[in-house]
């Protein structure tokens, strides 16, 4: 089966109240750097950065949820003024108790996953998306597959496809 790129969908803006980022292999190139001393670093995209700030301007909410446990998610969380809820296994079922409780539909959520444990949330939301080098699963579980590799612009593309620009 052959997924169409994002720009044969249109998302509006009106129809999003939410998007949820997974971290490794969404915001980051899913490479870690591991020090002698055990300490993790990860490579992220500025454009991004630029990316979430104006969908906050534009008055749409955003989530990172991650099952990553390691605190440099938190520090990027901070660094970009985003919630996150990170060590979880369950992500469909924590999405689905985070909508309930913040009244947003998840008809209205936008899903961005790479990897086989963001399958089952990317089949409860409204618009699944993954970055073009996400593994079989999420492909497949993806309505649309964004033209960039993760941790190079996913973010950003999905503002650019959005604004139009």
């Amino acid at each position: 089966m052959i997924k169409k790129t994002l720009y044969d969908w249109k998302i509006n803006l009106q129809d999003i109240s939410l998007i949820v980022y997974d971290f490794d292999g969404v915001m980051t190139d899913n490479t870690v750097i591991l020090s002698e001393d055990g300490k993790e670093s990860v490579t992220v995209n500025r454009s991004d950065g630029m990316a979430v700030a104006i969908f906050r301007e534009m008055g749409i909410r955003q989530l990172i949820l991650t099952r990553e446990k390691n605190d440099i998610v938190s520090a990027r969380a901070r660094k970009l003024d985003l919630p996150v809820l990170k060590g979880i296994e369950q992500k469909a079922s924590i999405l689905r108790r985070y909508c309930r409780e913040n009244k947003i539909a998840l008809k209205r959520t936008v899903f961005i996953g790479n990897e086989l444990n963001d399958v089952d949330a990317m089949r409860i939301v409204g618009f699944a998306l993954c970055p073009q080098d996400a593994y079989a699963e999420a492909k497949v579980a993806a309505k649309f597959i964004l033209p960039v590799n993760g941790g190079k612009g996913v973010v950003r593309e999905l503002l650019n496809h959005i604004v139009g620009k």
